[in-house]
C-alpha cells in the first residue's frame, strides 16, 4: 500500500534514499570501505579489496532470500554478508575469508543507515534552500498586502501577509541553521565490532576506524554508539519539528482557501484537488498533504525517544524499532517540503478579497487603535470602556464602528472626525510589521541567494 501513496506522501528524491536497494547499498558500501581500510593499514591483503568492491553491488543480491533469512536472523546485516563472502568467493576465493573483517552486524546495518540518511538531508536541505528562496519572494512582493490577523480563530488586528509568510521564513531559517549541526553530530561512522572494544583487530582498531571513516567521508566517533542513540534521536527530532512549521504553515493556508475566507487558492487543474461527486470542489490537496506528514512525524519521533533506552552493548527489540520509522520519517519530512514547494509555486494569491475581508466586521478590528488614542487623554481602562461599549452599540444596531464613534460627544471632544477616519485605516495601524519582514529577509539574504520578486497576486 505505501507504494500506492508513495508520490502523496513521500513524493521527494528523499524517498529513493531508503529504497530496498539504497538500504543494501548502504550496508555493502561499508563492507568495501571497511576492506580498504583494513588493507590500508595492513590488516587484510590489498589484493582482497576489488573482488569485494566488485561483489558489492545490491542489485545483484537475492533480496527475497535477504528478506526470509532476515527474519531468520534478526536482522538484515547477517545474510547479506553471507551472500557478500560468497559472492566474492566466486571471484576470489581467498579475498572472501576477510570479507566482514573483525566487524558486527550493527556496524554495517548503523552505518549504511548513516550514509542513508546524509543523502537524505541532502536533499532535504536543497528543497529547504529552494522554499526559503520562494518564500522570501512572496514576503518582498507582499510585505504591504494588508490582511486581517487571527486569533482564536476570530479577527483581531490588520497585519500584512508578508508579516504572516515572514514567520514561516523566519521559522524554516532556524531549521536550516540546526541542519548544519545536526550533519555535524550525525553523520560518523559506527565501529565498534562485536561489544565495542574492536578487540578483534588487535591494537590496530582505531587506526581502522579512522580510516574507514575517511573512506565513506564521515566523521570518526570517538567512541561506538551502538547502545547510545541520541544522534538517531537528533535528526528525527529535527525532521519532525521541520514538517511541524510546514504544519503550522500548511493549517493556516488550508483556512485561507476556504469558501468564506477566499484569500488564497491552491492550483487548479484536471485530476487536481477534485471531488468524486462534486464538480466544483477545488481541494487543498498539498495542505492535505503536508497536514498528513505533520500529523505523524511527532509519533514517529516519540518511537525514536523510545527507543534511547537500549540494553547495555546492543539494544533487544528497541535498536530494531529505528530501522523502519527513522527512514518514514525523513521521507515524509521530504515529501512536505517538496509538496510545500509546489504550493507556493502555483498558489493565487487574491489581495482584494484580503482587503475585503477586511471590512467584513464593519470596523471593529480597528477598536484598539482609537482606545491607545483615547488613552493618552483618558487612561487606558476608562478607554477600553467607552471604545467597548460603543463597539456594542455597533454590533447591536449593525453599522460602521467609525459612524457609531463620531456620535459619542466625549469621544469626538478628544478626537476629531478626521483623526477618527485615519485611526478607523487598517493601513495606519501595522505596528512594526515592516520592521519585522525587513529583519527576516536580512537573515535570508544571509543564507541563501534570494530572488527578488514573488508570483501570482490577483
Amino acid at each position: 500500500m505505501t507504494e500506492l501513496l508513495d508520490s502523496l506522501l513521500r513524493g521527494s528524491a528523499v524517498t529513493a534514499c531508503f529504497s530496498r536497494d539504497a538500504t543494501l547499498q548502504g550496508m555493502l558500501d561499508f563492507e568495501v570501505a571497511l576492506a580498504a581500510a583494513e588493507a590500508e593499514v595492513g590488516l587484510i591483503p590489498a589484493a582482497a579489496v576489488a573482488p569485494m568492491t566488485a561483489a558489492a553491488r545490491a542489485s545483484d543480491l537475492d533480496w527475497a532470500s535477504l528478506r526470509d533469512d532476515a527474519a531468520r536472523a534478526g536482522n538484515l546485516a547477517i545474510p547479506l554478508v553471507k551472500q557478500l563472502t560468497a559472492r566474492v568467493k566466486a571471484l576470489d576465493a581467498d579475498a572472501a575469508r576477510f570479507v566482514h573483517w573483525g566487524a558486527t552486524s550493527q556496524d554495517a546495518i548503523d552505518t549504511g543507515l548513516i550514509l542513508q540518511v546524509r543523502a537524505a538531508l541532502d536533499d532535504i536541505g536543497a528543497d529547504l534552500d529552494g522554499l526559503i528562496r520562494q518564500l522570501a519572494g512572496q514576503v518582498r512582493q507582499h510585505r504591504a498586502t494588508v490582511m486581517i490577523g487571527r486569533t482564536w480563530l476570530q479577527h483581531a488586528l490588520p497585519i500584512t501577509f508578508g508579516l504572516k509568510l515572514a514567520g514561516t521564513l523566519d521559522a524554516l531559517l532556524r531549521a536550516r541553521a540546526d541542519l548544519a549541526n545536526v550533519r555535524e553530530q550525525v553523520l560518523c561512522v559506527q565501529f565498534g565490532g562485536a561489544a565495542g572494544t574492536l578487540a578483534s583487530l588487535g591494537t590496530q582498531g582505531p587506526a581502522v576506524a579512522a580510516a574507514l571513516a575517511r573512506h565513506l567521508g564521515l566523521s570518526n566517533a570517538a567512541t561506538p554508539w551502538h547502545g547510545q542513540r541520541d544522534r538517531i534521536v537528533r535528526v528525527g527530532g529535527w525532521a519532525a519539528s521541520l514538517t511541524g512549521s510546514l504544519g503550522k504553515f500548511a493549517r493556516d493556508t488550508a483556512m485561507l482557501t476556504q469558501t468564506e475566507v477566499g484569500e488564497i487558492a491552491e492550483a487548479s487543474g484536471a485530476g487536481r484537488g477534485g471531488s468524486s461527486t462534486m464538480p466544483h470542489k477545488r481541494n487543498p490537496v498539498g495542505c492535505a498533504a503536508i497536514l498528513a506528514a505533520a500529523a505523524r512525524t511527532p509519533q514517529l519521533a516519540a518511537t525514536l525517544f523510545a527507543a534511547m533506552q537500549q540494553d547495555h552493548e546492543r539494544g533487544l527489540g528497541n535498536w530494531h524499532a529505528e530501522w523502519e520509522t527513522l527512514p518514514e520519517l525523513l521521507m515524509l519530512c521530504g515529501g512536505a517540503l517538496a509538496t510545500a514547494r509546489t504550493l507556493v509555486d502555483d498558489w493565487t494569491v487574491d489581495t482584494s478579497r484580503m482587503r475585503a475581508n477586511l471590512e467584513i466586521t464593519h470596523g471593529l478590528i480597528m477598536a484598539e487603535a482609537v482606545t491607545m488614542a483615547l488613552g493618552e487623554a483618558l487612561g487606558r481602562l476608562e478607554a477600553h470602556r467607552r471604545v467597548e461599549a460603543r463597539c456594542r452599540d455597533a454590533l447591536a444596531q449593525q453599522r460602521h464602528l467609525l459612524d457609531v464613534l463620531r456620535e459619542d460627544d466625549d469621544i469626538t471632544r478628544i478626537l476629531s472626525s478626521d483623526a477618527l477616519e485615519r485611526l478607523m485605516d487598517p493601513q495606519h495601524y501595522l505596528g512594526a510589521a515592516e520592521t519585522f519582514v525587513s529583519q527576516v529577509l536580512v537573515l535570508a539574504d544571509t543564507a541563501v541567494a534570494i530572488p527578488q520578486s514573488g508570483r501570482k497576486s490577483k
